[in-house]
């Protein structure tokens, strides 16, 4: 039963969104704060160590991710793993813990963590020496966290402006022309010609606020930066971080070479900074933000009136249509004498300014690969929901970048336990259509798009695999995912289907001729390519800047937080594809051409293909990707999303033309 939504649940909404934002005590679930005391001075509630955790190291010079150890760094010697949720593993962070331990408001002045040593001669080791110089000549990061924080490199940008990594290289290349690159300008002792430069000291400080002010024990930590250095240590068992020379590796291995990695700690009490918005200076500080703000701004009011008009041209052009047939209809035809063989009624002159009702005979003949169609339609509502829900949770905090993989965890399982309404979906309209092969049409809704996907997710799993990727995910995960998709998607579907077959077809309000009616010739703005190219344009003016920032996050490792934003561009996507189509499909029935069914899903669906357009030109004119293997996972990730992003929107197109037309042809009487 649907629930209609009045005056009063929008101001009992707004109220709790209104509380939940001003609450500062409003946390999300399992991301509860935790208390920290000095030794010897805490109880069972409050810990004195701080563990510093390890991510998986990634590059914008490459799509292949790599897990901690791979760069011979020092391990833990109780080495542990948190556990992980599924979004985190189909992402491929691998968070395990390191040496680097803290006891809290205990500050520690170079202190050595391990020390790896490199023989020359020992294949092994150049093995290991080489991976570490590959690391550094394609600009790969650490990622460290602490108590759930990322652990940032602040440092100044253009027009004095902070800007707050939460990343920092493993170090630097100068190369053979004496070209400094990535990190090697912040040292001007980094100088000499093919040489590495390892940042294997780091000065870290931790902000915490204290809890004495406010009436409860210990503190908490709300900021945690450090800076990256190169020291060459002489002795491990007293290292000396003042001055001394920067630690190089030479890009050829001549000779024997020692790394000692060291860390110097510092504590800072902060009280203005509150633990609920201590990401804020994170976030507050990615680059382009305020071009950001802008841009969407200006978009979304540029959609919106676009959107507007649209609205009310089709708005008035439909109302005096409609008001001019039933006026003939209803008057006209009653008080003018019948006429043989003369075509000079106001009735005919009505259809001649106007075609689409001559149609209306033919305007709901089912159309050619049906069967192709209502599974497209399937997937697509399948999708459409699932996202809507993930957006709307995100809004609401539950999906943030602290929550590590709970968006990729929420989109799966919401996609899995979405099958009914794809299957019921897919069997309605393929029965409205005649079709009568439903167990084709159930087994193709429940099997080819995923397929599809699945397939083309192996491949990209393939290479990660073969490359010795983190972002390889692991054969247990895998069969997981499938048993998700046959255990509980596929039967899913098959419920849905059953109702929708149980359903009887969708009442159309015209009667369908038995015989086609022939379609006249077309101008070139009416012909199907045409009208289909320039449907995509609108709905794909509202993304693209968004679409930028999100390219941004997954392939040049940004964080990307304004879900909000990117909520309201969703509905304004659904309202600009809906009226692209509509317009379309009206001029396509006025000049006779009834054949709208595929034409309203590709004419929205077009929008993935400038998608894709704007992907390629993202990649030649954004990324710095080398290497055949990231060039083939950034186009086989890219297919993905486009094909996902084609279904998505050519369902919205196809629901809001259907609704259309059968608004139209069910207002208008047709003798």
């Amino acid at each position: 039963m649907k629930r209609r939504i009045h005056f009063y649940d929008f101001v009992l909404v707004y109220s709790l969104l209104s509380n939940l934002w001003s609450c500062s005590a409003f946390y999300l679930p399992g991301l509860a704060p935790v208390s920290f005391c000095e030794e010897g001075k805490g109880g069972e509630d409050c810990q004195t160590v701080i563990q510093l955790f390890v991510n998986r190291l990634d590059s914008v010079e490459s799509v292949l991710p790599y897990e901690y150890d791979m760069f011979d760094f020092c391990k833990d010697a109780k080495e542990m793993r948190p556990s992980e949720n599924l979004g985190q593993v189909l992402f491929g962070e691998r968070i395990e813990s390191s040496p680097y331990k803290f006891n809290f408001k205990q500050d520690v002045k170079c202190k050595a963590v391990c020390k790896k040593s490199y023989k020359k001669g020992d294949q092994q080791d150049a093995a290991k020496l080489d991976f570490l110089k590959m690391g550094m000549q394609l600009n790969y990061q650490h990622h460290w966290i602490i108590d759930n924080m990322p652990v940032t490199w602040c440092y100044d940008v253009e027009d004095s402006q902070k800007y707050c990594n939460p990343g920092f290289p493993i170090g630097c290349l100068v190369t053979s022309d004496g070209r400094a690159k990535d990190a090697c300008v912040i040292n001007s002792e980094f100088n000499k010609k093919n040489t590495f430069y390892v940042f294997n000291h780091v000065d870290i400080k931790i902000i915490y606020h204290s809890g004495e002010s406010e009436g409860w024990r210990g503190a908490r930590l709300v900021a945690a930066t450090l800076e990256p250095k190169s020291i060459k240590h002489a002795d491990e068992n007293s290292p000396s971080c003042a001055g001394g020379s920067p630690m190089e590796v030479p890009g050829e291995f001549d000779n024997d070479v020692t790394i000692i990695y060291s860390y110097s700690v510092t504590f800072e009490e902060n009280n203005s900074i509150k633990w609920a918005s201590r990401w804020d200076y994170i976030l507050v500080s990615m680059p382009h933000t305020n071009i950001q703000w802008f841009s969407i701004m200006n978009s979304l009011v540029i959609v919106l009136f676009l959107s507007g008009m649209v609205a009310m041209i089709m708005l008035r052009t439909l109302h005096k249509d409609i008001a001019r047939y039933n006026q003939v209809d209803q008057e006209d035809l009653i008080k003018l004498p019948s006429t043989k063989g003369k075509s000079s009624l106001p009735y005919e002159d009505a259809q001649e300014e106007s075609g689409w009702k001559q149609v209306h005979g033919d305007v709901f003949r089912p159309p050619r690969k049906g069967m192709l169609l209502s599974v497209f339609l399937g997937q697509g509502t399948q999708i459409f929901i699932m996202t809507f829900i993930t957006l709307f949770l995100a809004c609401l905090g539950f999906l943030s970048p602290a929550n590590r993989g709970a968006l990729m965890t929420c989109a799966v399982v919401l996609w899995v336990l979405l099958g009914t309404p794809a299957g019921y979906v897919s069997a309605r309209l393929y029965k409205t259509f005649g079709g009568e092969k439903w167990k084709t049409n159930v087994l193709l809704t429940a099997l080819l798009c995923p397929g599809i996907v699945f397939a083309d997710f192996f491949l990209m799993n393939l290479i990660l695999w073969v490359e010795g990727s983190s972002a390889a995910i692991p054969f247990g995960t895998l069969v997981a995912i499938l048993a998700l998709w046959f255990g509980i998607s596929v039967p899913l579907t098959f419920v849905g289907a059953y109702f929708g077959f149980k359903k009887p077809a969708i009442e159309q309000p015209v009667r369908t001729n038995q015989i086609p009616r022939q379609i006249p010739e077309q101008s070139f703005f009416t012909k199907p390519i045409p009208g289909i190219v320039m449907g995509g344009i609108l709905p794909f003016g509202c993304i693209f800047i968004q679409l930028f920032f999100i390219l941004n996050s997954i392939w040049s490792h940004q964080m990307y937080y304004m879900f909000g934003f990117l909520f309201l561009v969703f509905i304004i996507l659904l309202i600009t594809c809906s009226e692209a189509t509509i317009l379309l499909c009206y001029f396509h029935l006025c000049a006779e051409d009834y054949h709208w069914w595929w034409r309203s899903f590709l004419t929205s669906g077009f929008t993935a293909v400038y998608l894709f357009i704007y992907a390629v030109h993202y990649f030649f004119s954004k990324l710095q990707i080398i290497g055949a293997a990231s060039t083939f996972l950034y186009f086989g990730y890219t297919t993905i999303m486009v094909l996902i992003f084609f279904l998505f929107t050519g369902t919205i197109g196809f629901f809001a033309c259907f609704w259309f037309v059968n608004k139209i042809y069910s207002v208008v009487k047709v003798d």
